[in-house]
């Protein structure tokens, strides 16, 4: 099967790194994969790629001209020569800004298109008002609309009338997740650490998790926070470390470049977002066998964790609840290893890149000409 896969760029970031997986994972079983970045300052790779996944930059194709003149136009008429000379069998499309240019630039082409909205749109503030109206009008001219989590279906449908077809398809897992070692074992005595990761941003109300932390701290004098990210919430946030007397116990060293690594040596990670489309920073954390709190936020969080039952939710804006979750992990060390280990068999089975390649085939078999899937197996 062909496979032309458009993406806004291969920067470090969630969509990224999943375009990454599923382009890697289907050039690796035989598929033809074109992958295409669309940004107009092109940027590198943050990821790796399998060999066989052909990787062609659109600034590339658009020429100098085009980049700084007619953007817009020069990108449309460049996907589609590039649709005419790869002649894919399908196409998929992530991120809104990029679909709408993509379903645009197919009009009256006969080939399979699916786009993919990786946040939750009904509360995702990342599309402008002109960027929704054009949702509203192209979306239904996508064979499917591929969204992240259950709970998004039913609202999405009604923001966007006259959809063909909608399938839910979560984020995978990473497969060298597997690579991670555990740490070694510290002599005791040993300071205990609770992780955040995320951008410094407000929706990911990190504020709540210093605070809540803060509160917690003269009865675990053993613990220490570390929050991962960077972002321009920075100096606020060290404002608030500064207030709470706590600097030498609570630390924003910034971006890393290995989270997994971070991740494992934690003893038990929260995520405190406002929304999200599909935490992978929350997936890969219970992955690898920590402990989490998590707000129960729109979306993901409830479906990740199983109404609860492999990682604490607490309910949204809710300080209190947070600070008891919080509490119960920092306080049970057995709890902390069960639900670990729970979480890690429960999300690596049901989010584990095989599966998610069988709920994609799914959505290939909906989309492609019965003709078009015979000739690629």
């Amino acid at each position: 099967m062909k496979i032309l896969f458009f993406v806004s760029s291969m920067h470090a970031g969630g969509a990224e790194r999943v375009a990454a997986t599923l382009s890697s994972a289907w050039a690796r079983r035989g598929d033809s994969v074109t992958l295409v970045p669309t940004y107009t300052k092109k940027g590198t790779c943050f990821y790796h790629l399998n060999p066989a996944v052909r990787l062609v930059w659109l600034a590339d194709r658009m020429g100098w001209l085009g980049r700084k003149l007619l953007p817009s136009l020069s990108k449309w008429f460049t996907i589609r020569r590039l649709i005419r000379e790869v002649q894919p069998d399908v196409i998929v499309s992530f991120l809104t800004n990029v679909n709408v240019v993509v379903l645009s630039a197919t009009r009256a082409m006969k080939v399979p298109v699916i786009v993919c909205e990786r946040t939750n749109p009904a509360f995702s503030n990342s599309a402008g008002d002109a960027l929704k109206r054009l949702r509203r009008a192209l979306y239904p001219r996508a064979t499917t609309v591929v969204l992240q989590s259950r709970d998004s279906v039913d609202v999405f449908r009604g923001m966007v009338p006259g959809l063909k077809d909608v399938a839910v398809v979560p984020n995978p897992l990473p497969p060298n997740i597997d690579e991670v070692r555990q740490p070694e074992m510290v002599a005791w005595p040993r300071r205990y650490r609770l992780l955040g990761m995320g951008r410094l941003v407000p929706s990911k109300r990190f504020g709540d998790l210093i605070q809540a932390f803060a509160a917690l701290a003269e009865a675990y004098p053993e613990w220490d926070l570390v929050i991962w990210g960077e972002g321009p919430e920075r100096t606020a946030l060290e404002q608030l470390v500064q207030a709470t007397g706590l600097a030498s116990r609570i630390s924003l060293p910034g971006r890393t470049e290995q989270p997994w690594e971070e991740v494992i040596k934690a003893d038990a990670f929260a995520m405190t977002s406002e929304v999200e489309g599909f935490p992978n920073v929350l997936l890969e954390a219970m992955a690898l066998g920590r402990a989490c709190v998590s707000v129960d936020c729109p979306s993901g969080p409830r479906e990740i964790s199983e109404d609860g039952k492999y990682a604490l939710l607490t309910p949204l804006g809710d300080q209190a609840a947070l600070c008891k979750a919080l509490e119960q992990l920092m306080s049970d060390p057995t709890l902390r290893d069960v639900m670990g280990r729970r979480a890690a068999a429960s999300v690596r089975e049901r989010y584990g890149l095989p599966g998610i390649l069988d709920q994609w085939d799914a959505v290939f078999a909906r989309a492609l000409p019965q003709t078009a899937l015979e000739q690629s197996a």
